[in-house]
């Protein structure tokens, strides 16, 4: 009866249903309050397509009691949240009673969801002339003051009316916070009057890199780029503030400043030329620490202070590399000067001088966790990405934090197999691992956990070039950040959940969302057996829809077969491909899922002399600018070495290494074995020759799986490892076919002396 996202805090059934329908009204309780008459006619919008028009906003005051009436009631007992709300759902009459309008806001919206499907224009598929609203109390408030979502316009840039659609749908979630990224290295975004050339120059870019063809750079030959005129900012937030969605504005800094380089080479540490970035990734060329730079950035935040109300501005300071800080005369005489320790501390000195100006403009300042780094200014707020180690760091010492890390967060990162999704980033998010997420670490005790003042999520747009893309990536991922962020701990449920979300695909279908429909599961992995048949079973998340799978590698149509229960499949060498679909009744398609079942025999066991053995792996560390794990098999080791694991030794640099491991895995029982292989960037595993994972080229960290049937004893391996920017990882473990979990090989290891 109640298929609501998020879901409440407190709500308790009732008898029978109120009767909505033509002749309902809404009343105010002061219905000469502005903001109450604006409220009043959201709610009669809202419900004008189910309606047919709206309904009548009555002059006099409202009665809770009055029949047929919708009442938004201002009044609190001083107990509830701000942004709380008591909904009152009777056969008579409703009422939504809050302490504060906001709280009235999100009580519509709860009532948005009570009524059957047929909520906004074009939605209605209904011919009755009543809908039966559930009879229902509600007393409702949410558990993070801080609930986002984040946008970024710089390496792809989407229309005004795009950005209200996804403000509306933030709004419709109960998520209050739309952070937007607007100044990139491959685009400014944002008018600033005092400095025309940042967006007649800066906004556009000659190319865009194709795909990910960063070695060598391939780009597509055309001009890209947009821009948001002041006006068109302050459209978009009013809209958002109408909507209780605060908009936080990033300007980046002292990094991702390459287009306004562009524009102003002379607020850089070296000559140039600059262009606007035409591949993704980290450019060195970042803002000096020169008085002009300070004075540029100033007058710049100056016009986005005017621009946008929001207590917070966030600068970025992320991914700032300081190779040219290192080699400026000018940086190198301020960092004497200012008596710092090393261009760390020139950042934290470069945001402190930015944190300055904002307090003094009654402004708070926001900056992912690099910030930390040098040492962090007094009263910033950390955006913590990196993991939680940043957020929990910042929370001890007395800083509110947003905890947005990139294994829950990031929904930029693929939702399933990447040979069946469009190109993404890297990285794995799927939707349970969202509805998963608590950003509320356990390592922090009750005074420090009240500086988590929330979650968002993240959309890089790198390769969305379309609003479709964006709320493919976005939906329905928002949909379970919505209910991280709003409801109780104790109250989440996923089996719940994915009930309660089968109507609100339904509500995105009609809101014209393009959200990704979930795929079939029950084939993420190839399958080896020993024998000469398999089982198959398939399901989907998605309620009333059906699954269609081909047996031949192709891609499955309508007219395919149809699943409707596990079936036996027989197997040979050369192996058996399931490919499947969802779908749906509105003509909705998933991605498709495949997976290739085959049979094997063991491989069998080396005849290697077990005394001749120690344990752990040989490895060889290498430093240099690999594309590919092949080419450590040319490149001269810098350091050798024996390690107890498949990961990162702990004394690599961040960027450009390679690793080799090699070898012999001892195999406790005969079997077939997983082995789960993460890394960012490429890796490959083999075992007795044969590729189990390969999993080379450049990406975010994410994991690739491979099974090999394996004989008791010890079997040769290689894993082969390359890292070029960012964020690096590696780790290999293993699972036993009817084992719980994957396990370390610490154990399995050993190598030749």
């Amino acid at each position: 009866m109640y298929d609501l996202i998020p879901f409440p805090a407190h709500i308790s059934s009732g008898a029978g249903s109120f009767l909505l329908s033509t002749s309902t009204t809404i009343a105010l309780s002061d219905p000469t309050d502005s903001e109450l008459r604006s409220l009043g006619a959201f709610g009669a919008e809202m419900l004008a397509g189910t309606l047919g028009s709206a309904p009548q906003i009555a002059d006099k005051p409202a009665d809770q009691a009055t029949p047929n009436t919708i009442a938004l009631l201002l009044s609190s007992d001083g107990k509830v949240n701000h942004e709380g709300y008591r909904l009152d759902v009777t056969r008579e009459s409703i009422a939504i009673t809050a302490p504060e309008p906001v709280g009235l806001f999100y009580g519509l919206q709860t009532l948005r969801q009570l009524v059957p499907l047929g909520i906004l224009p074009n939605e209605n598929d209904q011919d009755s002339t009543v809908w039966p609203i559930p009879a229902v109390k509600i007393q409702d408030a949410p558990r993070f003051v801080y609930r986002g979502m984040h946008l970024d316009v710089g390496r792809h840039f989407f229309p005004v009316e795009f950005i209200k659609k996804y403000i509306d749908l933030l709004a419709m979630y109960k998520m209050n916070t739309f952070h937007w990224h607007l100044t990139e290295d491959q685009g400014w975004r944002i008018e600033i009057k005092k400095y025309p050339r940042l967006t007649q120059v800066g906004a556009f870019r000659k190319e865009t890199i194709l795909e990910k063809n960063f070695d060598p750079y391939v780009g597509d030959g055309t001009p890209y780029g947009g821009f948001y005129t002041q006006d068109e900012v302050r459209e978009i937030v009013e809209y958002a503030g109408a909507r209780y969605v605060t908009v936080i504005p990033e300007i980046e800094l002292p990094g991702h400043s390459l287009a306004a380089l562009a524009a102003y080479p002379e607020f850089a540490c070296t000559d140039g030329p600059f262009y606007v970035g035409t591949k993704w990734g980290v450019y060195e060329d970042i803002y000096c620490p020169k008085e002009e730079t300070f004075a540029f950035l100033e007058d710049v935040l100056a016009e986005v202070i005017d621009l946008f109300p929001s207590r917070y501005i966030h600068i970025g300071g992320d991914e700032a590399p300081k190779a040219r800080w290192e080699t400026s005369p000018l940086a190198q005489e301020v960092i004497r000067r200012e008596g710092l320790a090393d261009e760390h501390e020139l950042q934290s000195y470069f945001i402190r001088r930015i944190e300055n100006f904002l307090l003094a403009h009654g402004r708070r300042l926001i900056g992912w966790d690099e910030i930390l780094e040098g040492g962090l200014a007094p009263q910033a707020t950390v955006m913590s990405w990196r993991g939680m180690d940043g957020g929990i760091a910042a929370a001890r010492q007395g800083h509110d934090v947003i905890m947005t890390p990139t294994s829950h967060m990031y929904f930029d990162f693929y939702q399933g197999d990447p040979e069946h999704e469009p190109l993404a980033i890297g990285g794995y998010t799927s939707l349970e691992k969202v509805y998963a997420f608590e950003p509320v670490p356990e390592e922090l005790s009750r005074d420090e956990a009240q500086h988590i003042l929330g979650t968002q999520a993240n959309v890089w747009t790198e390769y969305m070039k379309t609003t479709d893309h964006v709320e493919y990536m976005a939906y329905p991922r928002a949909l379970a950040l919505a209910e991280v962020s709003w409801s109780p701990k104790k109250l989440r449920d996923w089996n719940s959940f994915t009930t309660r979300l089968q109507t609100h695909f339904q509500r995105l279908n009609n809101l014209d969302v393009n959200y990704r429909v979930p795929p079939v599961e029950g084939l993420e992995n190839d399958r080896v057996t020993l024998d000469d048949r398999v089982s198959v079973s398939m399901s989907t998340l998605m309620a009333d829809a059906e699954i269609r799978y081909t047996t031949d590698g192709s891609d499955p149509t309508q007219e395919s077969l149809l699943y409707r229960d596990p079936f036996d499949l027989r197997v040979d060498e050369d192996g058996v491909t399931i490919t499947a679909r969802t779908f749906t009744r509105n003509n909705g398609v998933s991605a498709p899922a495949a997976a290739t079942f085959r049979r094997t025999s063991l491989r069998p066991a080396d005849d290697v002399a077990t005394n001749e053995l120690q344990r752990g792996a040989h490895y060889a560390y290498y430093q240099g600018r690999f594309s590919t794990v092949e080419q450590l098999t040319r490149a001269t080791p810098l350091r050798e070495g024996v390690a107890r694991n498949i990961e990162l030794p702990g004394f690599e640099r961040d960027e450009f290494i390679g690793l080799q491991f090699t070898g012999y895995i001892r195999v406790p029982t005969s079997g077939v074995y997983s082995f789960h292989l993460t890394s960012d960037d490429g890796s490959r595993l083999a075992i007795g020759g044969e590729i189990v994972i390969d999993h080379d080229g450049f990406h975010r960290a994410t994991e690739r799986t491979g099974v090999i049937a394996l004989e008791t004893g010890y079997h040769p391996f290689v894993v082969g490892f390359f890292h070029a920017a960012g964020r690096k990882a590696l780790r290999l473990t293993a699972q036993r076919e009817g084992d719980d979990r994957p396990a370390s090989l610490k154990t399995w290891l050993f190598h030749v002396p």
